[in-house]
């Protein structure tokens, strides 16, 4: 009888310390106000002392938020893990849109770079005040990259560093190029559907968003032929956001957002990719900067990426290029970019404490 005691001190020193785990950890999904609007976030990891990763997604309007468990929950150890469904994104965008969305809603409702940055700032000093920190961790892919620089220039006091994945320098211009690439590797296939396609709308600028959605399709195929895929869970819808509601908010965000992206002149909407040039003002930072391209990628071209980091003034800087990697998420970018956060920004901010 006597092994009785010592085992129930264990247990009950057990039970103390998972109470407390749990006393320290986050995980919290809502809406909060920012910019005029509802806007949805989430929250989560183990421990509230940790530093924070705002995750800006791309598109626009392609949400993070119902797949970031599948991809990132392992970093919840060290991290506490924040996605944003951005203005005119899935569950930001149903939250104020219209039962019936229609083209008097796009007109009426514009989306501007302006105002997304000042989203994105918003967002995060709701952060370092909620969560009590000074500084947090700005991780952007693709559009969300364009944001991510806005940000950072603007309140470099915000962040402790940039990590941007699929960087957008110029989209606009460099769009020429990626258009002459993708009609060579056409030729090269013998694919007379895309050459077709192709020719029937020519090289960029386009006047409406369908060309670029065109172009982006085929972009997307000639993409995968040589990248790594990801994991087809990454992708799989959670129990939580499938539903008819949240898939006609992602669909119907989708297309608003990529309206402005893109432009569209039937409809007097100015592109905001016409709105960007890193080059020009993109690249003088007071932070560190940290840029990870898939050696594949053709929406956003490695050449490109270089000539631009090249240009970058910046406390620290370093690119990683990834092999067999395009322009999306796949095992090898979520690993190059946790050594980033493990090796370079990590000890940064322990050293500063």
């Amino acid at each position: 009888m006597k092994w009785k005691t010592p085992l129930a001190g264990i247990t009950f020193i057990l039970t103390v310390s998972f109470s407390i785990a749990q006393e320290n950890s986050v995980n919290e999904e809502r809406y909060i106000m920012m910019g005029g609007i509802e806007q949805w976030i989430t929250i989560k990891g183990e421990d509230r002392s940790n530093p924070i990763i705002l995750f800006l997604h791309g598109g626009p309007g392609s949400p993070l938020s119902p797949y970031a468990e599948s991809i990132f929950k392992a970093w919840e150890k060290d991290f506490i893990l924040v996605n944003w469904d951005q203005r005119g994104t899935g569950r930001t965008f149903g939250r104020s849109a219209p039962e019936e969305v229609d083209e008097n809603y796009w007109i009426q409702n514009p989306l501007t770079l302006e105002q997304m940055t000042a989203d994105g700032i918003a967002v995060s000093e709701y952060l370092c005040q909620y969560l009590r920190k000074d500084k947090i961790i700005l991780f952007g892919t693709s559009w969300g990259s364009i944001l991510d620089v806005k940000m950072a220039i603007k309140r470099s006091d915000l962040y402790h560093a940039y990590m941007g994945h699929a960087q957008l320098v110029n989209p606009s211009e460099d769009l020429i190029q990626v258009f002459h690439k993708t009609n060579q590797l056409a030729h090269e296939r013998n694919d007379s559907t895309a050459i077709e396609l192709l020719r029937s709308f020519g090289p960029p600028p386009y006047h409406q968003a369908k060309q670029l959605g065109q172009l982006l399709r085929i972009i997307k195929e000639y993409e995968y032929e040589n990248s790594i895929p990801a994991p087809a869970y990454w992708w799989e819808i959670p129990p939580a956001y499938d539903n008819e509601t949240d898939e006609l908010h992602r669909y119907n965000g989708d297309d608003y957002s990529f309206l402005y992206y893109a432009g569209h002149k039937p409809l007097g909407i100015k592109g905001m990719n016409t709105a960007v040039n890193f080059m020009e003002d993109g690249r003088k930072f007071n932070i560190p900067v940290y840029l990870v391209q898939g050696e594949e990628d053709i929406l956003t071209p490695l050449a490109i990426t270089v000539k631009y980091f090249e240009k970058i003034e910046a406390p620290d800087k370093k690119l990683v290029v990834v092999p067999a990697t395009a322009h999306g998420f796949n095992q090898p970018v979520i690993d190059a970019v946790y050594t980033l956060l493990s090796e370079k920004i990590l000890p940064s901010i322990q050293n500063k404490k």
